[in-house]
Parts: structure tokens; sequence; C-alpha cells
């Protein structure tokens, strides 16, 4: 018989947990994601989204309530240069604007939360009736 050295290289944990980490991007998904976690993720999915639509809106309409009031309530009117004596019209107009869009925050979140609620709710039910089984 033949004697063949043959060599193991070993590396360290820390380049052990890179190496798996790397292989980890690359390889196809290991198990697919539970039923209940799955339900837990349709259902926070839908209110992240609306949340994420009203805080648009609502941020928007603060800003420019802001900028109606200081257009309307400091020196910042002189900004408009020729337009600076109509300054509190135009300032009144934009905070007008901005109250009317922190407003709608609430019942657009409302309406995307019904909307949302709407097209994920055959794959709730499916999901539901296989869990409950």
């Amino acid at each position: 018989m033949e004697n063949k050295e043959t060599f193991k290289l070993t590396y360290s944990a820390k380049e052990q947990d890179e190496i798996k980490a790397i292989r980890k991007k690359y390889a196809a998904p290991e198990q697919t994601e539970d039923k209940m976690a799955q339900l837990r993720r349709l259902d926070a999915g839908v209110t992240q989204k609306a949340t994420a639509v009203s805080l648009v809106f609502g941020i928007i309409g603060a800003l420019l309530l802001g900028t109606g009031m200081s257009l309307t309530m400091t020196e910042f009117s002189k900004i408009l240069g020729d337009f600076e004596k109509i300054a509190m019209l135009i300032g009144i107009i934009i905070g007008v604007v901005g109250i009317v869009l922190v407003s709608l925050a609430y019942p657009l979140y409302n309406r995307v939360v019904k909307k949302e609620r709407q097209k994920i709710a055959p794959e709730i039910l499916r999901l539901t009736d296989e869990l409950m089984r």
C-alpha cells in the first residue's frame, strides 16, 4: 500500500462563521417560513404600509403648516421680496393646506388598511383554515 499524505486545514471559529455566512447567501433556502410566521408577517404588512402612507401625509402637512405659520407670524416673509406684502395671505393658504393634509392622515390610514385587508383576505383565510385544522 502506498502511504499518501493528506493535509487538512482548519480555520478559526471567526473564519468558520464568516464562511458559513457567505455560504448562506448563495445556498438555496433550507426551510420555508412556517404558516404562523407567514400569517403574522402578512397581518403586520397591512398596518405597516398604512402607517407609512399616513405618516408621509402627516409629516408633509405639518411641514406645510409650519411654513404657513412662519410666513404669517415672522419676518421670514422678507424672503418673498416683492410679495412681502401678501405674505400673510400666502402663509394662511399654505397653513390651511397643511391642516387639511394633517387632518386627512388618519382617514387615509383607515382606507389603506381596509384596501390592503381586502387584498390579502383570501391568503389570510386560507392560512387560518390550515392552522385551525
